[in-house]
């Protein structure tokens, strides 16, 4: 009888403790575990640089001449000759040039919002860090292909599709560095 007390405990007790082979199924005891499902954490390395550049330059001119000359001879006498000229000149130049540069790095811990009927992941995370007072925020999201995720779980900004990587900043170094009122006033009205 108590045998049969034990096995009926112990089936009971596997069933309830019971693992799911398929959660399992995705990890392996050789290689380490990357993100795949919604819900996993994933190392975002931030490593952008831009640098953009425009120059353009116009040259234009438009020039006319218009001329009459007139001498009436009659003999010896000669009348007062005539003459009339006129002219136009127009000249234009412009030229305009902008440069734009731009560089961040960090690392953003993000995670898996939701896994794309091909498998690719949509990611989301962001960082606020202050000092001092001076608030920065990193904000990223973007598709991720799994191909792409190192063997560390991290994946390099620039293999993100469609990603909006957001730098902001707020403190007192940026009050002082925006213009006040009175002056966004008066470039609005000149």
């Amino acid at each position: 009888m108590k045998k049969l007390i034990l096995f009926v405990l112990t089936i009971t007790a596997s069933q309830i403790f019971a693992q799911d082979m398929r959660q399992n199924a995705f990890s392996s005891l050789f290689s380490d575990q990357k993100a795949s499902r919604v819900g996993d954490a994933i190392t975002i390395l931030v490593v952008e640089s831009t640098q953009a550049s425009n120059d353009a330059e116009t040259s234009a001119g438009r020039s006319s001449n218009l001329g009459l000359t007139g001498q009436l001879n009659t003999g010896k006498t000669t009348t007062p000759s005539v003459d009339l000229s006129a002219g136009t000149t127009n000249d234009f130049k412009g030229s305009g040039s902008t440069a734009n540069n731009g560089s961040i790095s960090t690392k953003i811990s993000a995670t898996v919002d939701s896994v794309l009927a091909n498998g690719n992941l949509v990611v989301d995370g962001s960082r606020k860090i202050v000092i001092n007072g001076q608030e920065q925020l990193v904000s990223i999201k973007g598709i991720v292909r799994p191909a792409d995720i190192a063997s560390d779980n991290s994946v390099l900004s620039y293999n993100i599709s469609e990603a909006q990587i957001i730098f902001k900043g707020d403190g007192m170094i940026n009050n002082v560095q925006s213009p006040g009122w009175l002056t966004k006033f008066l470039h609005w009205i000149f």
